[in-house]
C-alpha cells in the first residue's frame, strides 16, 4: 500500500494498464517528478499551505483506497508507482479548487473539502485528479511545451496557480507574454477530461465509494456554473463541464446505485473545520458564535447542529475565548455522542482546546489511553500533550517510532525538534529542524541547518553525541548529492 504524503514510498505493483489515449510523452516519470519536486517546494513555501493532521488524516483516508484500487485495476504500472510522489497539498483557500501537477503532487484547497457534503463526492474529485496523472495527461501536456526548459515550464504553472488566488501574484512569476501557454499547460483536453472521469469513476467504485458521488458533485458544479461563478470555483475553468460528461457519468451509476451518497456526521465536522480554516479572519471566527445561537440551531438537522458547534468551538479555541469554546464543546459532545466517528472527532477537539489552554493533561485525558492504530492526529496531539505536561522524553520516544515508518512527515520533525530541545539534546533539536526542510524539499536550507549541527558537535558543546554527530555527517552528505543534482538539471 502507498504511504502518505509524508512518508518514503518505494512500493511497486504489478499488472497492464487499460487502454487510454496513448502515451505520446517524451518527458520520463523520473524526469516529470523532478519538475514536480521543484513547483511543490514553491508551494510548501507558500503562506497559504498548511498541514492540518486531522483533515489531512480524513483526506488520506479516502486517498489510500483510491490509490490501492488503481493497483488493482491495473492503472499504476511499476515505474509509475515507484518514481511518483502521491502526495496531497493542502492549501488555506476559500476557493473551490483541486489540481494536479507534474510527478503526482495533487493539491487541494480547503473550499472544496469545504463545501463538499459526503466522503463520497470528495473521493469523486480526488479519482478523477488521480486519473490524469495515472493516465499521463500531466506529462501529454508538457511535452506540447517540450521546446521550453523545465525550469520555465515549472515557472509557468506556479505562475498559473498564484493568478488562480491573485491575477496580479502571478507577474512576480511570469515572464513575458506566455499566458496562452499556461492556460494550455492547466487545461486538460476534453478528451482527457472525459478519459479522467471514465477512469476516476472506476476507480472510486473499485474503492466503494457511491457511484452516485460524482453526478452529485458535478451537479454542484453545474449549479454555480449557472450562477455565474465569480471566481470562487476555479475547478471550473480548469475542468469545464459538459452535458456529454454529466450524462455520461449518471449513465455509469447502477440502477441499484442511484440513491444519493448518504451525508456522514464525521464529514460534516471536517467539512467545518475546513471552512474554519479557510477563513481565520477575526470577524469570520466571531460569526461563528452567531450560527451557534440557539435559535438558529433549532432550524437545522441534527447533523448541521453538531458541524455548527464543531466550527463555534474550533473558532472560538483560535479566538482564546476558550470559555465560549469549553461551552459550545460540552453542547457539541451531546449532539455528536450517537456517532462513533464523529465523537473521535469531539475528542481530538477537546484536546486541542486543552493544548491551547496550555493543559498538557487534560490533553491527555481527552484523547484517553487507547489510541487509533495508525492515527497521525492522535499521535501529534499526544506527543504535544506530552510536552505541555513535561514529558519530553516520553515525546520524544513516540515521534522517533513514528518517523522509522514515517521520515518525510515535516510537522512530526518540527515536534520532535522541540522535544529535543526541551530535552537539552541540541545536536538532535537541529538535526530534526534540517529534516524538516528535506521533507519540504528545501535542501539549501537543510544542509546550512546540518552544518550548524556539525560545527556545534566539533565544539564539544555540550548536548552533542557521537551517535547523532555520525547521522548528521550522513545527511549531510546526502543532501549535498541532492544539492548537486539539482544544480546540473539547471
Amino acid at each position: 500500500m502507498t504511504k502518505p504524503a509524508w512518508t518514503q514510498d518505494t512500493t511497486g505493483s504489478s499488472g497492464s494498464l487499460l487502454p487510454n489515449l496513448g502515451d505520446t510523452t517524451s518527458i520520463t516519470p523520473s524526469a516529470e517528478r523532478r519538475l514536480g519536486n521543484r513547483i511543490a517546494r514553491e508551494l510548501y513555501r507558500d503562506p497559504d499551505y498548511l498541514d492540518d493532521p486531522v483533515i489531512m488524516e480524513y483526506v488520506q483516508g479516502i486517498w489510500q483506497p483510491l490509490l490501492a484500487a488503481a493497483r488493482t485495476r491495473g492503472e499504476l504500472p511499476p515505474e509509475l508507482d515507484e518514481q511518483y510522489a502521491w502526495t496531497i497539498l493542502l492549501g488555506r483557500d476559500r476557493t473551490v479548487n483541486a489540481f494536479a501537477l507534474p510527478g503526482a503532487y495533487l493539491g487541494l484547497h480547503l473550499g472544496l473539502v469545504g463545501v463538499v457534503t459526503s466522503r463520497d463526492e470528495l473521493a469523486a474529485v480526488l479519482a478523477h485528479e488521480l486519473s490524469h496523472v495515472t493516465q499521463r495527461h500531466i506529462a501529454r501536456l508538457i511535452s506540447r511545451q517540450s521546446e521550453q526548459t523545465p525550469w520555465l515550464i515549472g515557472a509557468m504553472i506556479l505562475g498559473a496557480l498564484a493568478a488562480s488566488k491573485n491575477p496580479g501574484a502571478a507577474n512576480a512569476v511570469i515572464v513575458g507574454g506566455q499566458a496562452a501557454a499556461i492556460q494550455t499547460q492547466l487545461n486538460f483536453s476534453r478528451d482527457m477530461e472525459r478519459e479522467a472521469d471514465r477512469v476516476g469513476f472506476g476507480v472510486a467504485s473499485q474503492a466503494g465509494f457511491a457511484p452516485q458521488g460524482f453526478v452529485s458533485m458535478f451537479e454542484k458544479l453545474q449549479q454555480s456554473n449557472r450562477l455565474n461563478d465569480s471566481g470562487g470555483f476555479p475547478y471550473l475553468r480548469s475542468h469545464p463541464l459538459t452535458t456529454e460528461r454529466m450524462a455520461d457519468m449518471q449513465a455509469r451509476v447502477p440502477a441499484n446505485g442511484a440513491a444519493a451518497p448518504v451525508p456522514q456526521w464525521e464529514h460534516a465536522l471536517i467539512a467545518a473545520r475546513a471552512r474554519v480554516l479557510s477563513n481565520p479572519a477575526v470577524d469570520a471566527l466571531r460569526n461563528w458564535y452567531s450560527e451557534a445561537e440557539p435559535a438558529r440551531l433549532a432550524q437545522q438537522s441534527s447533523m448541521q447542529q453538531a458541524a455548527t458547534l464543531y466550527g463555534a468551538t474550533l473558532a472560538a479555541t483560535k479566538l482564546r475565548d476558550f470559555a465560549l469554546a469549553d461551552a459550545s464543546l460540552g453542547r457539541l459532545a451531546i449532539a455528536a455522542k450517537g456517532d462513533p466517528l464523529a465523537a473521535r472527532q469531539v475528542r481530538l477537539l477537546a484536546a486541542e482546546l486543552a493544548l491551547a489552554k496550555g493543559d498538557g493533561p487534560k490533553a491527555l485525558a481527552a484523547l484517553g489511553e487507547s489510541m487509533q492504530v495508525g492515527s497521525r492526529a492522535e499521535l501529534l496531539l499526544q506527543a504535544q500533550a506530552q510536552l505541555q505536561a513535561g514529558r519530553a522524553a516520553q515525546a520524544g520516544q513516540l515521534l522517533q517510532t513514528w518517523l522509522a515508518d514515517n521520515p518525510l512527515d515535516a510537522l512530526a520533525w518540527q515536534t520532535l525538534a522541540s522535544a529535543s530541545a526541551a530535552q537539552g539534546k541540541t545536536l538532535a533539536a537541529i538535526r530534526a529542524e534540517a529534516e524538516v526542510n528535506i521533507a519540504e524539499l528545501d535542501y539549501t536550507a537543510a544542509l546550512a541547518r546540518l552544518k550548524a549541527a556539525q560545527d556545534r558537535a566539533r565544539s564539544g558543546t555540550q548536548g552533542a553525541d557521537h551517535f547523532e554527530a555520525s547521522i548528521v555527517d550522513t545527511r549531510t552528505r546526502q543532501v549535498e548529492q541532492l544539492l548537486k543534482e539539482q544544480a546540473l538539471e539547471r
